[in-house]
């Protein structure tokens, strides 16, 4: 049976409220947002517009994908990410508020009106080398991912943003940048969940590419890799930056001081969890 919007919204509320870890009001009025392309002031404006039969019935097949657990972001498509909107698939990770952490702190390390080389490696979405990237035209940003699927997406969500200073390239971390030129700064949110991590059959995460969340038996498999290779690609006084798990500063920072660079340190997200782990490649230069 047919019904308005504030009738329909209150039900959806209703049917996912049993979803654990949903947001029921909202995730209701962003799918029928989704459907009828409008947006939420739309909902607020119109209460009593009818839905007809086949958009009643489209918006019970969305909300039955979500009580399934489909993530709300692949069942729109999208997901925004430092104020830009992002095309998102089960190929890519789902960009999350506390990355923007790792973007704050990587435009920290680029003084303005210089010219500088950045590498973002495990792009996913393009969220973080397009986000920098929005900020600032002038650089250069180099980012790779090891899947074609997921750097397909990227290569969309650049050509759609208009940014021509992101480049995209296939490959693992590293061997995937081209040429022999140093970088200002790398930036990476690598896999970094534990193998056998319970969290990774919960929520949101059951849904993501495995490959992109788990490395290894203590989820650091990948991090040690770019760690390990930075030197060789970092400038004199460039900086890396890794996204890491809640309870993996103290690991990270050893590996870092390990490798030889300085000013390590680690950061708080919006929880308060240290969660982005930094350090600089010694002997400051001026330019890159």
């Amino acid at each position: 049976m047919p019904k308005n919007i504030k009738q329909a919204l209150e039900e959806a509320a209703s049917s996912l409220s049993a979803h654990p870890d949903s947001s029921p009001q909202l995730e209701a009025a962003v799918l029928l947002c989704h459907l009828l392309e409008k947006p939420r002031s739309h909902l607020h404006a119109w209460p009593e517009k009818m839905l007809d039969n086949a958009q009643y019935q489209a918006y019970r097949t969305l909300l039955e994908r979500r009580r399934k657990g489909e993530p709300i972001a692949y069942i729109t498509g999208r997901r925004e990410f430092w104020s830009l909107e992002l095309e998102v698939t089960p190929e890519t990770l789902i960009p999350r508020p506390d990355t923007e952490l790792l973007v704050e702190l990587a435009l920290a390390h680029l003084p303005q009106e210089n010219h500088y080389r950045i590498a973002d490696l495990g792009t996913g979405s393009g969220a973080i080398a397009l986000a920098i990237a929005s900020e600032r035209p002038d650089c250069e940003i180099h980012a790779t991912d090891r899947s074609s699927a997921a750097l397909a997406v990227a290569r969309k969500n650049g050509d759609k943003l208009g940014f021509n200073n992101v480049h995209f390239h296939l490959g693992s971390w590293f061997e995937a940048l081209p040429g022999h030129d140093r970088f200002r700064l790398i930036l990476s949110n690598p896999p970094y969940i534990p193998e056998k991590d319970p969290h990774l059959a919960q929520g949101d995460l059951s849904s993501e590419p495995r490959e992109a969340l788990a490395a290894g038996s203590d989820g650091l498999d990948d991090i040690r890799v770019i760690v390990s290779e930075a030197h060789s690609y970092l400038h004199p006084g460039g900086w890396l930056l890794l996204e890491h798990g809640f309870d993996q500063a103290a690991a990270v920072q050893a590996l870092l001081l390990e490798a030889g660079l300085t000013e390590v340190q680690s950061h708080r997200d919006l929880a308060g969890h240290e969660r982005i782990t930094e350090g600089r490649l010694p002997h400051e230069i001026t330019s890159a």
